[in-house]
């Protein structure tokens, strides 16, 4: 049984309509209609409400009858993808604060530099820090490099799921 099945009979085993249902959850009926007719599924936040509304486990929500095929259930393809998307949202937001801090590390190097004084003491030595100027060009590289690597891998990410999309509406739908 599939989730607009399963969600069907939960509603009607509660006695309500797809109104009472929408007032319930905060939304709008179509959207209850939506997930019946397996238009659009909703998102976790919203299947944990409808588990509430209902008095179901998620398991028995998501996966219905058949508990075996977890993979096959549209309801779990699309959860798992969400994840799936929320780890690469997260690494690409580490990536990119990373980058910037390793550019900010490098101006500041760079300007650190820019502004001291270079001086030469009573023995005749010269005091310069020199050193700033390739450290702060190695961080400026740093970053810049991170942002150019985060950016091909989210690039590659997106190529490879528009690939498997492609794929997935020429193969016939497995579920029952």
């Amino acid at each position: 049984m599939n989730f607009g099945e399963q969600f069907r009979k939960a509603r009607t085993d509660m006695n309500m309509t797809q109104e009472q249902v929408a007032i319930e959850l905060n939304i709008s009926r179509q959207a209850v209609s939506h997930w019946e007719n397996n238009k659009h599924l909703p998102d976790i936040e919203m299947l944990i409400n409808i588990a509430r509304v209902f008095h179901l486990s998620l398991d028995q929500l998501i996966l219905g009858d058949k508990a075996d095929e977890i993979t096959g259930s549209p309801m779990a393809r699309k959860l798992i993808k969400d994840g799936s998307e929320t780890r690469r949202a997260r690494f690409n937001l580490i990536a990119i604060c990373i980058g910037a801090v390793l550019m900010f590390m490098g101006a500041g190097c760079i300007l650190i530099k820019a502004f001291s004084v270079e001086y030469v003491d009573a023995n005749g030595i010269l005091h310069e820090n020199f050193f700033l100027l390739p450290i702060g060009f190695l961080f400026l590289f740093c970053g810049l490099l991170t942002f150019f690597i985060t950016g091909l891998k989210t690039l590659a990410d997106r190529i490879r799921n528009r690939k498997s999309l492609k794929d997935s509406d020429t193969l016939p739908d497995k579920t029952l």
